[in-house]
């Protein structure tokens, strides 16, 4: 990889918003990882004044279902840039009434039914066990919810985000239990890139943008690929405006924990560290170990 300026805001864009137009000073960065490639190359630039990295999570095309995007890789490939916090924007099916489609959500809350995805960069040899009560970073959720806001949109600030595996949609039974559990809106992405931001020690945010009711609204058509494409197309143009009035908003220095997660978090003695985890994970413990 060759030298990159740090760049401290990572933006992981999700269906339909693969790469955003108006950043300046673009350069394309193919990092390499410990853990495998990343969806794409970053996109690294300037937004509203700011230094933004950009990275598609399905790749451009879209060709890296839910459950292959690697986002271990992804995460990782950010932290290394620099990026201390990560807005992901993901598509989203509303579970409750009162949310529409084509309405945002700033959820602050996950329930994860996802079953097929690495969920931690620690193991082998390291045990780690990191705090996820709050599961979103406190500052940067009320930062995404003003600059929502000033959108004129209708926003949703707060709300449960159900990620189930994929690639599939549910099904009508599945979609009711969901209801019972209290959750508000359902995806496929949240997790285990939420899990991993924290143990990344990087603040982690998620812009909802609602296309369809879930299967579970008798009087809408089942969900289908088609319109959530319809809505997405007029929900990502919002998703941008929101991200430069975020830009505008954020402080040099941050304000919350997430840069500390893992200061009590490491169980593993020091000295029983095996050599090769020590060097595989130096960019996320190394200030922890020295």
């Amino acid at each position: 990889m060759p030298p990159v300026s740090p760049v401290t805001v990572g933006v992981i864009g999700g269906s339909g918003l693969y790469q955003i137009e108006g950043m300046d000073a673009t350069t394309e960065v193919e990092v390499s990882t410990p853990f495998g490639t990343p969806s794409d190359r970053i996109i690294v630039g300037e937004l509203a004044g700011v230094r933004v990295a950009f990275l598609p999570r399905h790749g451009r095309g879209h060709r890296i279902s839910p459950t292959e995007v690697n986002a271990r890789a992804n995460i990782y490939a950010l932290k290394s840039l620099g990026v201390q916090r990560v807005i992901s924007v993901s598509a989203v099916g509303s579970m409750r009434e009162e949310i529409r489609p084509l309405d945002l959500v700033v959820p602050d809350q996950i329930v994860d039914r996802t079953v097929a995805r690495p969920r931690t960069f620690f193991g082998e040899g390291i045990v780690v066990h990191v705090g996820m009560a709050e599961p979103y970073c406190p500052e940067l959720r009320e930062l995404l919810i003003r600059a929502a806001e000033m959108t004129g949109r209708t926003v949703h600030p707060v709300g449960t985000y159900l990620c189930i595996e994929g690639p599939q949609f549910s099904t009508r039974a599945e979609s009711r239990i969901y209801r019972q559990w209290g959750v508000d809106v359902i995806g496929m992405t949240a997790m285990p890139e939420a899990r991993l931001a924290r143990e990344a020690e990087v603040c982690y945010g998620t812009l909802a943008l609602v296309t369809d009711y879930d299967v579970w609204h008798q009087s809408e058509e089942p969900v289908s690929v088609e319109q959530v494409i319809a809505n997405l197309e007029r929900n990502v143009d919002a998703a941008k405006e929101i991200l430069r009035h975020l830009l505008t908003m954020l402080s040099a220095e941050r304000r919350c924990s997430c840069g500390s997660a893992l200061a009590s978090s490491i169980v593993t003695a020091p000295d029983r560290i095996p050599p090769e985890a020590r060097q595989r994970l130096e960019l996320l413990i190394g200030k922890y170990l020295r």
